[in-house]
């Protein structure tokens, strides 16, 4: 059994969401997903997340792709959860290119291309507006 893993925050949940969560799923025959805590999303983005992260996992845990969802503590873990998981691709957006190459050692790393012309900021921005 090849399992997928990904991580994200998933905040505002949109299309392009959707589609990497799709893709990233049509890798293996079962994608794991780590929904990045309010602290690491503040510490990433330098802003709090407009869903809560009981929210965005309840969001991500309802998505048909999605056969298990977990709490992502810190970056620095992403080892740690390919290896609990026992995950042998790990799927990042292509705005994470090389970031993870690393951890080729212990998985597969895929880099998939993100869904032109949308992003969460962006979405929060025509809100606003």
């Amino acid at each position: 059994m090849t399992t997928v893993i990904t991580f994200g925050t998933f905040d505002v949940f949109h299309v392009g969401h959707l589609r990497i969560l799709q893709r990233a799923r049509s890798l293996g025959d079962q994608l794991i997903v780590g929904v990045s805590s309010d602290q690491l999303n503040f510490k990433k983005k330098g802003r709090n997340p407009v869903y809560s992260e009981s929210e965005r996992l309840e969001i991500i845990r309802a998505i048909g792709c999605v056969q298990d969802v977990f709490l992502e503590e810190s970056l620095e873990l992403k080892a740690d959860y390919i290896k609990q998981f026992n995950a042998n691709i790990l799927v990042m957006g292509d705005d994470w290119q090389g970031k993870f190459d690393d951890l080729e050692t212990i998985c597969k790393v895929v880099y998939l291309e993100r869904t032109p012309a949308i992003s969460t900021t962006e979405v929060i921005e025509k809100i606003r507006y």
